[in-house]
């Protein structure tokens, strides 16, 4: 037996994978308290998943234990945690009341995300990612998706449950499909680890930062609502950003040759 498998493998390869599972718990929690009835502990519950699925890869990288294993996990628990779970929750809160049909627009949103899910990791080695390359995504992430499909009932819960109009399936069935197509399109979204915040707004950053954090935990519904709401309108700003940043690599490459001597390429 080599020395290397006596000493076992080092904690550090076990806590970012440890907080990978988590992630998959709470997302399974969360449809355990939608077959309760618990609408707001079931959607906190997805949320507790977003927030530890936020934290596993950071702590892999901060711990060097990143591994294929890992990477692996992330994405059976992403897809479990921001797919199949909302898809449930939701068809339990109203879908259901669409007999038959209802569940088809909840199972196309769980298959959506998990296309998208397949689509990151068949990409992830590619050199040729343009989205990636000029810091945008592909397509809405699957922890936005599922802020994205839970909005309805984070403006239910704000409401305190008056506004009654947001309990119906004929507008969660094709909220539903819109946010399935947001996780499957190519569209630019904005990734928001590519962000750089300029020096003299640092701190007004980190209070803003610590005043959201507090509203979370004295109005979570309302916040959550504003911020889902917030970055929904993000993303056509987000489609005309990279148009342009497409034309200007286009215009770059045209000059390139000219400059050089050489005519341009027809």
């Amino acid at each position: 037996m080599r020395s290397s498998d006596r000493r076992g493998i080092p904690l550090r390869a076990v806590v970012p994978n440890a907080v990978t599972a988590l992630a998959l718990c709470s997302g399974l929690t969360g449809i355990r308290f939608a077959i309760a009835g618990q609408w707001g502990l079931a959607v906190g519950a997805i949320m507790l998943a977003a927030v530890l699925d936020g934290m596993d890869g950071r702590i892999a990288r901060m711990l060097n234990g990143a591994s294929r294993f890992g990477a692996e996990l992330d994405s059976l628990s992403d897809n479990v945690a921001f797919g199949v779970s909302p898809a449930i929750i939701m068809h339990l809160w109203v879908l259901r009341d669409w007999p038959r049909f209802g569940w088809m627009f909840a199972l196309a949103y769980a298959v959506c995300m998990a296309l998208r899910l397949a689509r990151f990791n068949a990409r992830i080695d590619a050199e040729d990612q343009p989205h990636k390359s000029a810091g945008f995504l592909t397509g809405v992430p699957a922890p936005a998706g599922a802020a994205l499909m839970l909005l309805p009932i984070f403006l239910w819960l704000a409401s305190g449950r008056h506004w009654t109009w947001l309990h119906d399936w004929r507008l969660v069935a094709p909220w539903s499909a819109v946010v399935a197509f947001l996780a499957i399109s190519s569209l630019a979204t904005f990734s928001w680890t590519s962000f750089r915040l300029r020096r003299n707004v640092r701190l007004e950053a980190i209070v803003v930062i610590a005043l959201v954090g507090g509203a979370l935990f004295t109005a979570p519904w309302e916040t959550l609502s504003v911020v889902t709401l917030l970055y929904a309108l993000t993303i056509p700003v987000s489609v005309l950003s990279y148009a342009r940043v497409k034309r200007q690599r286009a215009a770059g490459a045209w000059r390139r040759p000219e400059r050089s001597g050489r005519p341009p390429a027809p």
